[in-house]
């Protein structure tokens, strides 16, 4: 059975720091990583909770061979991403 997966990427309010995941809940991981509920994670410790990019795909597998592309690629092809799609680097998950 294939679900639904997303690859997102995440900054700090600085745009400093990166950081690629993958999940099949995209609204709930994001606010995970916003509340910080796992302190001893790397993204808790930078203060990395602002979504600036996603993708979605139909099938997780799919999902995950695209992070892992992401992640074995330079800092420069993550950012070049990030400003086709989102120049201004807003946090896709405000609530308005």
């Amino acid at each position: 059975m294939k679900r639904e997966a997303y690859i997102y990427i995440l900054t700090n309010a600085e745009n400093r720091v990166l950081y690629v995941g993958v999940t099949s809940d995209l609204t709930k991981r994001i606010q995970q990583h916003k509340k910080g509920i796992f302190k001893n994670a790397f993204t808790s410790k930078y203060k990395v909770n602002k979504l600036v990019y996603f993708e979605l795909f139909q099938d997780i597998n799919d999902a995950i061979a695209r992070e892992k592309q992401l992640k074995a690629g330079s800092r420069q092809k993550k950012i070049d991403l990030i400003n086709r799609l989102n120049p201004e680097w807003t946090d896709l998950m405000i609530k308005e």
